[in-house]
């Protein structure tokens, strides 16, 4: 939980240009990227589709923020899926929950962590299985779903995995497992992306984790990349760090190298398993 108030006290206080990478890769997309309402009860999921560039119909896959709530950077992952020929939808489950109404935006920055650990467990469950219903039916979709979490999302991930008999294959990344009560109910292929850095999560995965899978009968690969922290996938792919930022920490440059080859890594192991579903 240290790191995680950490690391939203540092994007808190980052000038808004800081994160200007995210913005930048996200608005120069060729790719058709929109916001929509899926509706379902007395809720509203604000939620961003991205469309892939292709002639037939796409599998789909959602995906799910970090703690951190609805950002440029998980909207550029669903536009990165998209790059890779997925129909991808980002919902930000922070919707209805803020100010007046409002989702992640209307929420201060240093608060979107509670907000997001006081959600109830079934209304998350609730939201994905609403926002997997709307990209299944999609005219252009062709019926196959995957999904995929970071951080706190890689967590949902798995646990959405015990929830929803369609989905076919689960990437999670450096989150928990879900109790192992409720793996008999996995049907997807789950495969997982840790970091060497993070013993927090780690230590819940191996061994216990990867043996409560395999005792539930459930296919499950993870993967823990070398040099690797907590959240890789973003921080590999934002700038390398300054001369001022290694001139205060001497292992700046090194864990970023490793961040960055981990992403890159990642995504090498992302495409094999998508031409698999």
């Amino acid at each position: 939980m240290k790191t995680v108030l950490s690391m939203l006290l540092v994007l808190s206080t980052l000038p808004a240009a800081a994160q200007d990478w995210a913005k930048a890769r996200l608005t120069s997309s060729p790719r058709h990227g929109e916001w929509v309402d899926v509706k379902y009860g007395n809720r509203s999921v604000h939620s961003f589709v991205v469309y892939p560039e292709v002639k037939t119909k796409a599998p789909t896959i959602v995906v799910i923020h970090e703690i951190f709530g609805m950002t440029e950077w998980v909207q550029g992952m669903a536009d990165q899926f998209a790059e890779n020929g997925y129909i991808a939808i980002a919902p930000d489950l922070l919707s209805g929950m803020g100010p007046n109404g409002g989702g992640t935006s209307s929420i201060e920055a240093t608060k979107v962590g509670q907000e997001i650990g006081k959600l109830p467990p079934d209304q998350i469950t609730a939201d994905l299985n609403a926002v997997s219903d709307y990209v299944a039916k999609l005219p252009s979709a062709n019926g196959k779903l995957a999904v995929t979490g970071y951080c706190w999302g890689g967590g949902q991930t798995f646990r959405f995995a015990t929830n929803r008999p369609t989905v076919s294959l689960a990437l999670s990344f450096y989150g928990p497992p879900p109790p192992a009560e409720d793996m008999a109910r996995i049907k997807a292929k789950v495969y997982g992306f840790y970091a060497e850095n993070d013993a927090r999560i780690d230590s819940m995965i191996y061994p216990k984790g990867e043996a409560d899978m395999k005792a539930a009968g459930k296919f499950f690969e993870g993967v823990i990349y070398k040099g690797a922290g907590h959240g890789f996938m973003r921080a590999g792919e934002a700038p390398p760090p300054t001369d001022e930022a290694i001139a205060k920490n001497a292992n700046a440059k090194a864990a970023y190298d490793a961040n960055k080859q981990a992403r890159e890594d990642a995504w090498v192991r992302i495409k094999a398993i998508l031409k698999t579903m």
